[in-house]
């Protein structure tokens, strides 16, 4: 049964991935702000959940195999994270892939703790 949860989640997910993409995309846009935005969001998503998390077990189970695995997991991008870095790399867009790769991780991480944080107070 867990199988589905994650499967129905990633479905749910990767729709969300494609709509958000679309509703981003520019043309002629070279800096890949689709993927930027969507693991940014999947970020702060992700500390929010991790805080319910710990408030109420009870997400500690199937509701985290849905929602986090399968719905974040569908919605979040490393694998066009990587791919996006690499074809910029290629291209000899250096300053502009390391940009990319530096501000995902920083501000992702920050995003994180700011849905995490937040919502822990809001909880208490």
């Amino acid at each position: 049964m867990n199988w589905l949860l994650v499967a129905m989640g990633g479905a749910i997910g990767a729709t969300l991935r494609y709509g958000t993409g679309m509703l981003i995309a520019k043309p002629q846009m070279l800096f890949p702000w689709p993927t930027w935005w969507i693991n940014i969001i999947g970020c702060l998503c992700a500390g929010i959940f991790f805080a319910f998390s710990q408030k109420y077990s009870f997400l500690q189970t199937e509701a985290r195999l849905f929602l986090m695995v399968g719905i974040l997991g569908g919605f979040t991008t490393f694998s066009s994270f990587g791919l996006e870095t690499f074809q910029l790399l290629k291209q000899g867009a250096v300053t502009i892939a390391l940009s990319y790769v530096i501000s995902s991780v920083i501000v992702g991480v920050f995003m994180l703790g700011v849905g995490f944080y937040l919502t822990q107070l809001a909880l208490a």
